[in-house]
């Protein structure tokens, strides 16, 4: 099965808002699990990695906010 034919027959859930909310989580789930790599690199000292982790979970962050931001709007009629 492809993700072009599941239309919520396996989930039970065609909602697009979900997706959303998956979205949302997954997002916030990047960012927690990006800290536990950034202190890697730090008592490492690689910065360099350290910064690259940082910036993906600043991405992440930013991501779930907007991801947020959608799904408040639509929730509640916009």
């Amino acid at each position: 099965m492809t993700s072009e034919t599941e239309t919520g027959g396996v989930t039970g859930t065609k909602d697009k808002d979900y997706n959303l909310i998956w979205y949302v989580e997954s997002c916030l789930s990047n960012a927690l699990r990006l800290e536990q790599y950034i202190q890697d690199a730090e008592r490492e000292k690689d910065s360099e990695v350290a910064e690259l982790f940082r910036k993906a979970q600043a991405d992440s962050r930013k991501g779930a906010e907007l991801g947020k931001a959608l799904l408040r709007s639509r929730l509640n009629g916009g």
